[in-house]
């Protein structure tokens, strides 16, 4: 049978072909999608979310260890947070296959950074598969498992977001039926001790060559001839873009395998065309890398470092060739991202603006409490930074601390957030830490967490209670907020910053796009024209509900949610409705 489906879907596809048996992962844009369809096999494949990548990567290792195969999934920033595995188990290898995929994210569509992924493949001096369709995306994840587990080592599937949400049809096949491999105790091989571990790297530098060898014929890798005056080394979706600008005026030799590179086939490839040139989004591993082999290439002399690639592009710094397109004649405003209407982000937001603090901000949804008109966030670093950093702050300018908090959401603050409030507590920080609990991980696309007592495929489990958490840890003061009511929010948040020691806030209403709490919104408020005057006040919070029209607020009924937040606003009672 045949199907359409998205990259991230065929590589699930591609898990439960292969005899898969444990999934973890933590959600993170372009990569969700894998672990969320991977749960629908039911109880062939093991799915949870784990509370961060790192423990979602030991999770895996652990399974592969036992006997068998095991996979993880993160976006490019979530590799980071894995790291330390990445690298450890790179030198113990596996017992049944191991497969991490990573979802880089080009034109960082939904990324604090454009970091390229194919770095941690070269260092941690692992296999890494890069696929350029959603056909690829099954075949591929398949093929690594056998890969992993004929080379002994983690194998690393590098997606981007086109490939990982654009979609093309893949014909399906049946599960494998993989049992679950032996045991056998072997401290040598994964206890890394220091003396187990400089053995291992010898077995690490050999196997390297042996996957060498193994590219140099890979079927992942192949060469397409064509008009040979100009010859194109690429992979991913940079191959189907230059295939879509070229054409059959070029060849090309498709990379399926992108760490270790089959550096005598691209020899080879360079000397049957006129220019070679190197197609690769974001740095220049490739380029790099075939450089110092002494073959001559054009590369980023003549494209960016930054963004994503495209057949105009492409076509226009190859071939010459300008690509017609239609402007149009009309001054569109741009329109940036927003918190959605009703979002209770917005309430916590709003309290902290009137307040003038300083706002140490993390990842997720309420990042955008950065951006006008609510502006409230000064700093995003990374997930749980918020917490960690603002404990730095206040140690540097403590008479500040009464002006400064830490918001986080809580999905973010049990992937990284616990430890930076542990912190906080134990080295004596007058710090405010602001859990924006709505219930879900929202930003993402509605996962479950450890705080909402469901797990992955909604069956109920054990909730983290994030005020007995806090107690726990050394804190006196945890405060229960409703940031709908903002006046309330203010006075708590003003009442904890004049108190000289750590805090805890939780803001908690649920997000209103969950069903459930949608079907209990009151209804859409509506504005009396004949008593507002125009005064924008109620336009201050950024709703997307409201705007401007003839001098007069105007309320869009099929956007609002009837939160009320913005009726408090408005000092002329002309905001009505929400029974």
């Amino acid at each position: 049978m045949k199907k359409l489906l998205l990259g991230n879907e065929a590589v699930a596809q591609g898990l439960y072909e292969a005899g898969c048996r444990l999934v973890s992962s933590y959600p993170g844009t372009p990569s969700t999608e894998i672990t969320e369809n991977a749960v629908k096999y039911g109880d062939d494949i093991w799915c949870e979310w784990a509370p961060n990548e790192k423990v979602a990567m030991e999770t895996a290792i652990g399974a592969s260890i036992a006997g068998g195969r095991a996979f993880c999934a993160q976006k490019h920033v979530g590799l980071n947070v894995a790291a330390d595995p990445l690298f450890t188990v790179a030198y113990t290898g596996v017992n049944g296959g191991l497969v991490i995929a990573v979802a880089d994210d080009p034109g960082m569509f939904s990324s604090q950074n454009e970091q390229d992924s194919r770095h941690y493949a070269r260092a941690a001096k692992v296999l890494m598969l890069e696929p350029a369709d959603s056909t690829e995306c099954r075949d591929f994840a398949k093929m690594a498992f056998a890969l992993s587990e004929q080379f002994d080592t983690p194998v690393l599937l590098r997606l981007t977001t086109r490939v990982a949400h654009s979609s093309s049809i893949v014909e399906l096949g049946e599960r494998e039926d993989v049992p679950v491999k032996e045991y056998v105790k072997n401290n040598q091989k994964y206890a890394m001790l220091p003396a187990n571990a400089i053995r291992r790297h010898v077995v690490v530098e050999e196997r390297q060559l042996a996957e060498a060898e193994w590219a140099e014929t890979a079927p992942v890798n192949r060469v397409e001839y064509n008009d040979k005056k100009i010859g194109v080394i690429a992979a991913g979706i940079t191959y189907q873009y230059a295939k879509e600008a070229l054409g059959e005026r070029a060849s090309y030799l498709k990379l399926g395998c992108v760490n270790p590179i089959p550096m005598k086939l691209i020899k080879e490839f360079a000397e049957n065309v006129d220019t070679l040139y190197v197609l690769e989004q974001l740095d220049p591993v490739l380029e790099e890398q075939i450089r110092a082999a002494g073959i001559a290439c054009v590369g980023k002399e003549k494209f960016d470092l930054k963004g994503e690639y495209s057949q105009s592009m492409i076509a226009k710094v190859i071939l010459g060739e300008e690509k017609e397109s239609i402007a149009l004649d009309v001054d569109i405003p741009p329109r940036p991202p927003a918190l959605c209407p009703g979002c209770p982000h917005r309430g916590t937001f709003q309290a902290l603006k009137e307040l003038d603090v300083f706002v140490s901000g993390d990842i997720g949804c309420y990042t955008l409490g950065a951006l006008p008109p609510l502006g409230s966030i000064d700093t995003t670093i990374c997930m749980g930074a918020s917490v960690s950093a603002l404990h730095g702050k206040n140690k540097i300018r403590p008479d500040e601390a009464k002006k400064s908090v830490a918001v986080i959401g809580d999905s973010t603050f049990v992937h990284s957030g616990i430890t930076g409030m542990i912190n906080a507590v134990y080295n004596q920080s007058d710090s405010k830490i602001i859990v924006l609990d709505n219930s879900i991980t929202g930003m993402t696309g509605h996962q479950q967490n450890p705080t909402t007592g469901k797990r992955i495929n909604g069956d109920p489990t054990a909730a983290i209670d994030l005020e007995a958490l806090a107690y726990a840890v050394g804190y006196k003061r945890v405060i229960v907020v409703d940031p709908y009511d903002i006046a309330a929010t203010k006075a708590a948040i003003q009442a904890e910053l004049e108190i000289p020691e750590p805090s805890l806030i939780i803001a908690r209403r649920p997000c209103v796009l969950l069903k459930d709490v949608r079907a209990k919104m009151p209804k859409p408020f509506t504005v009396d024209t004949g008593k507002c005057v125009g005064c924008r006040a109620c336009m201050k919070i950024g709703c997307p509900a409201i705007s401007f029209t003839d001098k007069k607020s105007k309320i869009d009924f099929t956007q609002c949610t009837g939160c009320g937040m913005c009726q408090p606003l408005c000092h002329f009672d002309a905001i009505k409705g929400g029974e």
